[in-house]
Protein backbone atom coordinates (compact mmCIF):
# COMPACT_ATOMS: atom_id res chain seq x y z
CA UNK A 1 0.00 0.00 0.00
CA UNK A 2 1.12 3.56 -0.76
CA UNK A 3 -0.32 6.99 -0.11
CA UNK A 4 -0.81 7.54 -3.86
CA UNK A 5 -4.44 7.61 -4.97
CA UNK A 6 -4.35 4.93 -7.64
CA UNK A 7 -6.31 1.82 -8.58
CA UNK A 8 -4.55 -1.50 -7.96
CA UNK A 9 -4.52 -4.34 -10.46
CA UNK A 10 -5.56 -7.42 -8.48
CA UNK A 11 -5.36 -10.69 -10.44
CA UNK A 12 -7.30 -13.63 -9.03
CA UNK A 13 -7.41 -17.29 -9.95
CA UNK A 14 -10.31 -17.83 -12.36
CA UNK A 15 -11.67 -21.35 -11.95
CA UNK A 16 -14.07 -21.18 -14.88
CA UNK A 17 -15.25 -18.63 -17.43
CA UNK A 18 -18.18 -19.25 -19.77
CA UNK A 19 -20.34 -17.14 -22.09
CA UNK A 20 -23.90 -17.58 -20.83
CA UNK A 21 -25.56 -15.36 -23.45
CA UNK A 22 -24.29 -14.45 -26.92
CA UNK A 23 -25.59 -11.01 -27.85
CA UNK A 24 -25.68 -9.03 -31.07
CA UNK A 25 -23.09 -6.52 -29.83
CA UNK A 26 -21.69 -8.02 -26.59
CA UNK A 27 -22.06 -11.10 -24.41
CA UNK A 28 -22.89 -12.02 -20.82
CA UNK A 29 -20.06 -13.99 -19.22
CA UNK A 30 -20.08 -16.00 -15.99
CA UNK A 31 -16.83 -16.35 -14.05
CA UNK A 32 -16.10 -18.39 -10.95
CA UNK A 33 -12.97 -17.21 -9.16
CA UNK A 34 -11.11 -17.51 -5.89
CA UNK A 35 -11.17 -14.49 -3.58
CA UNK A 36 -9.79 -14.87 -0.09
CA UNK A 37 -11.16 -18.10 1.30
CA UNK A 38 -14.19 -18.08 -0.99
CA UNK A 39 -15.14 -19.29 -4.44
CA UNK A 40 -17.33 -16.58 -6.00
CA UNK A 41 -19.49 -16.63 -9.14
CA UNK A 42 -20.37 -13.42 -10.96
CA UNK A 43 -22.04 -12.57 -14.28
CA UNK A 44 -21.08 -9.45 -16.20
CA UNK A 45 -21.27 -7.80 -19.60
CA UNK A 46 -18.21 -8.90 -21.57
CA UNK A 47 -17.45 -5.81 -23.62
CA UNK A 48 -14.95 -4.95 -26.36
CA UNK A 49 -14.16 -1.58 -24.80
CA UNK A 50 -14.65 1.71 -26.58
CA UNK A 51 -13.08 5.04 -27.43
CA UNK A 52 -14.59 8.51 -27.42
CA UNK A 53 -13.47 11.83 -28.82
CA UNK A 54 -13.84 15.30 -27.36
CA UNK A 55 -13.32 17.30 -30.55
CA UNK A 56 -12.47 20.92 -29.72
CA UNK A 57 -12.02 23.88 -32.05
CA UNK A 58 -9.79 26.94 -31.62
CA UNK A 59 -12.52 28.73 -29.62
CA UNK A 60 -12.81 25.98 -26.98
CA UNK A 61 -16.09 24.76 -28.44
CA UNK A 62 -16.72 21.03 -28.33
CA UNK A 63 -18.61 19.01 -30.90
CA UNK A 64 -21.67 17.21 -29.52
CA UNK A 65 -23.91 14.71 -31.26
CA UNK A 66 -27.50 13.73 -30.50
CA UNK A 67 -28.35 10.09 -31.15
CA UNK A 68 -31.16 7.67 -30.31
CA UNK A 69 -30.33 5.16 -27.55
CA UNK A 70 -32.89 2.39 -27.25
CA UNK A 71 -32.14 1.15 -23.68
CA UNK A 72 -33.05 4.59 -22.27
CA UNK A 73 -35.66 5.45 -24.92
CA UNK A 74 -34.16 8.84 -25.67
CA UNK A 75 -32.03 10.85 -28.05
CA UNK A 76 -29.28 12.10 -25.80
CA UNK A 77 -26.38 14.46 -26.29
CA UNK A 78 -23.07 12.62 -26.54
CA UNK A 79 -19.61 12.95 -28.00
CA UNK A 80 -18.40 10.82 -30.94
CA UNK A 81 -17.55 7.32 -29.74
CA UNK A 82 -17.39 3.74 -30.89
CA UNK A 83 -16.50 0.16 -30.08
CA UNK A 84 -13.04 -1.34 -30.31
CA UNK A 85 -14.42 -4.19 -32.38
CA UNK A 86 -11.77 -4.45 -35.10
CA UNK A 87 -9.20 -7.07 -34.18
CA UNK A 88 -5.71 -5.63 -33.69
CA UNK A 89 -6.76 -2.01 -34.16
CA UNK A 90 -5.04 0.38 -31.76
CA UNK A 91 -7.32 2.58 -29.65
CA UNK A 92 -6.14 5.86 -31.19
CA UNK A 93 -6.65 4.53 -34.73
CA UNK A 94 -10.12 3.42 -33.65
CA UNK A 95 -10.83 6.90 -32.35
CA UNK A 96 -9.67 8.49 -35.60
CA UNK A 97 -11.91 6.12 -37.54
CA UNK A 98 -14.93 6.88 -35.36
CA UNK A 99 -14.44 10.66 -35.65
CA UNK A 100 -14.46 10.37 -39.43
CA UNK A 101 -17.39 7.93 -39.54
CA UNK A 102 -19.66 9.80 -37.12
CA UNK A 103 -19.01 13.48 -37.91
CA UNK A 104 -16.83 13.56 -41.07
CA UNK A 105 -13.83 15.16 -39.33
CA UNK A 106 -10.11 14.46 -39.04
CA UNK A 107 -7.85 15.95 -36.37
CA UNK A 108 -4.17 16.88 -36.55
CA UNK A 109 -3.54 16.71 -32.80
CA UNK A 110 -4.55 13.83 -30.52
CA UNK A 111 -4.02 13.69 -26.75
CA UNK A 112 -5.21 11.29 -24.07
CA UNK A 113 -7.76 13.02 -21.83
CA UNK A 114 -9.04 10.28 -19.48
CA UNK A 115 -9.78 6.59 -18.98
CA UNK A 116 -12.64 5.16 -16.94
CA UNK A 117 -14.73 2.05 -16.31
CA UNK A 118 -18.43 2.45 -17.09
CA UNK A 119 -19.85 0.11 -14.43
CA UNK A 120 -17.12 -2.03 -12.84
CA UNK A 121 -19.57 -4.02 -10.72
CA UNK A 122 -21.38 -5.44 -13.74
CA UNK A 123 -19.31 -4.86 -16.87
CA UNK A 124 -15.67 -4.96 -17.97
CA UNK A 125 -16.34 -2.04 -20.35
CA UNK A 126 -13.67 0.62 -20.24
CA UNK A 127 -13.61 3.89 -22.16
CA UNK A 128 -10.66 5.92 -23.34
CA UNK A 129 -11.40 9.57 -24.18
CA UNK A 130 -9.15 11.57 -26.49
CA UNK A 131 -8.94 15.32 -26.92
CA UNK A 132 -8.78 16.00 -30.66
CA UNK A 133 -7.79 19.41 -32.05
CA UNK A 134 -6.74 20.84 -35.39
CA UNK A 135 -9.98 19.76 -37.00
CA UNK A 136 -10.71 19.66 -40.71
CA UNK A 137 -13.46 18.07 -42.79
CA UNK A 138 -12.96 14.72 -44.47
CA UNK A 139 -12.86 14.52 -48.26
CA UNK A 140 -16.18 12.67 -48.35
CA UNK A 141 -19.27 12.20 -46.18
CA UNK A 142 -19.60 8.80 -44.50
CA UNK A 143 -22.77 6.83 -45.29
CA UNK A 144 -24.43 6.34 -41.88
CA UNK A 145 -27.33 3.98 -41.13
CA UNK A 146 -29.57 2.70 -38.33
CA UNK A 147 -29.41 4.95 -35.21
CA UNK A 148 -26.60 6.97 -36.75
CA UNK A 149 -28.63 7.92 -39.82
CA UNK A 150 -30.19 10.98 -38.15
CA UNK A 151 -27.36 12.11 -35.90
CA UNK A 152 -27.69 15.79 -34.99
CA UNK A 153 -24.53 17.82 -34.37
CA UNK A 154 -23.96 20.95 -32.35
CA UNK A 155 -20.94 23.01 -31.35
CA UNK A 156 -21.09 24.11 -27.71
CA UNK A 157 -18.74 26.19 -25.64
CA UNK A 158 -16.94 23.96 -23.14
CA UNK A 159 -18.37 25.96 -20.23
CA UNK A 160 -21.88 25.59 -21.68
CA UNK A 161 -21.43 21.82 -21.85
CA UNK A 162 -20.17 21.73 -18.25
CA UNK A 163 -23.17 23.81 -17.12
CA UNK A 164 -25.52 21.35 -18.86
CA UNK A 165 -23.93 18.50 -16.90
CA UNK A 166 -24.10 20.34 -13.58
CA UNK A 167 -27.73 21.35 -14.08
CA UNK A 168 -28.61 17.76 -15.06
CA UNK A 169 -29.82 18.84 -18.51
CA UNK A 170 -27.68 16.13 -20.07
CA UNK A 171 -26.90 12.76 -18.54
CA UNK A 172 -24.66 10.78 -20.87
CA UNK A 173 -21.79 9.46 -18.75
CA UNK A 174 -19.09 9.72 -21.43
CA UNK A 175 -20.04 13.30 -22.29
CA UNK A 176 -20.21 14.24 -18.60
CA UNK A 177 -16.82 12.80 -17.67
CA UNK A 178 -15.16 14.14 -20.81
CA UNK A 179 -16.25 17.77 -20.46
CA UNK A 180 -15.60 17.87 -16.70
CA UNK A 181 -12.15 16.38 -17.27
CA UNK A 182 -11.49 18.89 -20.05
CA UNK A 183 -12.52 21.85 -17.90
CA UNK A 184 -10.23 20.66 -15.09
CA UNK A 185 -7.40 20.05 -17.54
CA UNK A 186 -7.79 23.50 -19.11
CA UNK A 187 -7.52 25.05 -15.65
CA UNK A 188 -4.14 23.28 -15.39
CA UNK A 189 -3.06 24.57 -18.82
CA UNK A 190 -3.58 21.08 -20.25
CA UNK A 191 -0.44 19.83 -18.48
CA UNK A 192 -2.03 16.52 -17.46
CA UNK A 193 -2.82 15.34 -21.00
CA UNK A 194 -1.19 12.07 -22.05
CA UNK A 195 0.27 10.77 -25.27
CA UNK A 196 -2.37 9.38 -27.60
CA UNK A 197 -0.62 6.00 -27.75
CA UNK A 198 -0.16 5.65 -23.97
CA UNK A 199 -0.52 2.12 -22.54
CA UNK A 200 -4.01 1.23 -21.34
CA UNK A 201 -3.60 -1.05 -18.31
CA UNK A 202 -7.25 -0.75 -17.27
CA UNK A 203 -8.40 -2.45 -20.47
CA UNK A 204 -8.61 -6.17 -19.58
CA UNK A 205 -8.24 -7.26 -23.20
CA UNK A 206 -5.31 -5.00 -24.11
CA UNK A 207 -3.02 -5.52 -21.13
CA UNK A 208 -0.99 -8.14 -22.96
CA UNK A 209 -0.50 -5.77 -25.92
CA UNK A 210 0.82 -2.79 -23.91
Amino acid sequence: MTDELVDDAFPVKVESSDVRFHGHVWNIRQDTFEYGDSSITREYVDHTGAVAILAMDDHDRVLLIKQYRHPIGARDWEIPAGLLDIDGESPVIGAQRELAEEVDLVAADWKLLCDFAISPGGSNEVIRVYLARGLTATDSVFDRGEEEADIETRWADLDEAVDAVLTRSVGNSILSIAVLAAQASRARDWTNLGDADSPWPRHPKLRSRD
